[in-house]
């Protein structure tokens, strides 16, 4: 792992959102997803050496607030992490999120970053990783429900990681769909805003829903779905998931049965259980985000600043002039 090395002990390079958005343009943000899939994959085919644990929620009647730690005993990674729909509605972002990464063998916190942007890029990047492995080779057309603040990012993911040249929108908010099309404009990929979500679907090989607010739940009826699709979320398709424990609490397959049957996804990149078996299967991915990609996202970012140093160095740590003199440190301190 590529370590930044401070000017002093007591300092922490830390990505302001100012310095990541310099980042992902400078790298190119079909670039950055690429590579930051590939960095996704690496720490799925390492699954076993993980720390697992669902993220520890604490919910209120307007959202949730969470924390999703991870360690693969070299460095240990966590995310802070909010969900809010109603924000929205106040001007606020629905999520919002920063991060840290550190060295197990001290303790001490390597890297700390803005995650909001960085929590869109690596849910984009995970979404097309697990649609490269488990979607019809042939297919080039995508439905994408739900144009919120994520949907430009899934497009163009899906785009750059599995070669798709054709997005169809649909949002029960017209204006998600003007912006999104219009932010989408140029960047090489056949854009068709639709006024359902059944129109959005014909024709498309894969299908994304992009959406928080669990009053409108219903988005695909089982009709709408034909075969050989792969969707990003009618239970006929055979599933996937990421960490089932956490998957039968927070994503859609709390509706079923307890013990109804899922893949784990890092099993198909591993090889130890095939991903797609036919052109004509079904297949969904339940996504709800796990630590591992936080990880993930946070080791790649890392490994960019060393040839793009878009960071600052934070005062974080305590470093006084012995290791136990934190008190001597804090009465020379009001001295100067």
């Amino acid at each position: 792992m590529t370590m930044i090395q401070p000017p002093a002990l007591n300092t922490v390079p830390f990505i302001s959102v100012e310095n990541m958005m310099n980042l992902v343009r400078e790298v190119g943000v079909e670039r950055f997803m690429t590579e930051l899939s590939e960095k996704i994959a690496e720490d799925f085919r390492r699954w076993p050496l993980f720390d697992k644990t669902p993220r520890v929620a604490a919910h209120s009647r307007d959202g949730v607030i969470e924390l999703m730690p991870t360690s693969d005993g070299i460095a240990y990674g966590f995310k802070y992490v909010n969900g809010h729909p109603k924000n929205t509605r106040d001007g606020l972002q629905t999520v919002t999120a920063f991060g840290v990464l550190s060295d197990v063998a001290t303790g001490y916190p390597v890297l700390m970053t803005e995650m909001t942007i960085l929590t869109a890029l690596r849910t984009a990047a995970t979404s097309a990783l697990v649609a490269r492995h488990l979607m019809p080779k042939h297919v080039r057309v995508m439905a994408l429900i739900g144009n919120g603040a994520q949907s430009e990012f899934q497009a163009l993911a899906f785009k750059a990681i599995c070669g798709i040249n054709e997005v169809r929108l649909h949002d029960i908010d017209p204006s998600a769909t003007r912006r999104c099309a219009a932010n989408l404009a140029g960047r090489g990929l056949k854009v068709i805003s639709c006024y359902s979500a059944q129109e959005a679907v014909m024709g498309a090989g894969i299908i994304t829903t992009v959406t928080a607010d669990k009053t409108n739940a219903t988005i695909l009826t089982d009709n709408m779905v034909g075969e050989g699709v792969h969707i990003n979320a009618v239970t006929r398709a055979r599933i996937f998931v990421e960490y089932p424990p956490q998957t039968r609490i927070e994503g859609e397959i709390q509706q079923l049965a307890a013990d109804h049957p899922v893949t784990e996804f890092w099993q198909v990149l591993t090889g130890a259980v095939p991903g797609r078996t036919s052109d004509a299967q079904i297949t969904l991915f339940d996504s709800v985000g796990f630590a591992t990609e936080d990880f993930s996202a946070l080791r790649y970012v890392q490994h960019l600043l060393k040839d793009h140093p878009h960071f600052d160095h934070l005062d974080l740590l305590a470093d006084p002039d012995g290791p136990r003199d934190l008190f001597g440190m804090l009465l020379r301190a009001g001295v100067a």
